[in-house]
Order: structure tokens, then sequence, then C-alpha cells
């Protein structure tokens, strides 16, 4: 299995653009390209799409704020002969 992963904090509107950019992607049939910690990846979604969503919450007793979070996941399957057809796409840093 291959994983990036990044974080940044954003507000609330850069978010929401980047999103309708990821949905414009995934409304289209080629592939997506996303900007992992300033490595480009290119995945191809087949279908069906599988989303998974979650909303958190975690709060203790004498905390003064709570955690929230929303987890969205998208999961497809393609079909790959070898190990290597199956991995990430990824360019080379600050591509």
């Amino acid at each position: 299995m291959s994983e990036l992963e990044t974080e940044a904090e954003k507000t609330r509107a850069e978010v929401a653009t980047y999103l309708r950019g990821l949905a414009d992607q995934l409304d289209g049939d080629g592939e997506v390209t996303l900007d992992l910690a300033g490595r480009e990846v290119r995945l191809t979604p087949t279908d069906p799409v599988t989303l998974k969503l979650e909303g958190e919450s975690d709060w203790s007793e004498g905390d003064t704020e709570a955690k929230q979070s929303i987890e969205l996941e998208l999961v497809w399957r393609r079909e790959a002969e070898t190990p290597e057809e199956g991995r990430l796409d990824v360019g080379p840093e600050g591509a």
C-alpha cells in the first residue's frame, strides 16, 4: 500500500474552494490531481466510488473547547496486474 498525506490550516472559504475543484475533477472522466506535501499525485477514479463520511466530536470533562472533525474518504477499485500498476502516480517534489 502506498499513501501520501498532508495537513494544512486553511479558512473555511479556502477549503470550500479546494473541494469544489476536487468535485469538478471527479465530475470528469480523467485523472484527479492532488498536491500532497508538495508532490503531485495523480489518481484515476473508476465507477463505482464509495463515499465514506464521518462526523466526530471529542470533548472531555474540564476541556474548554471540543475538537470536531469531518472525515471524507473516496474509495474505488481499479484493475492492476502488478504492484507497480496499483501504486500512486507521484510526480517529483515541487512538481
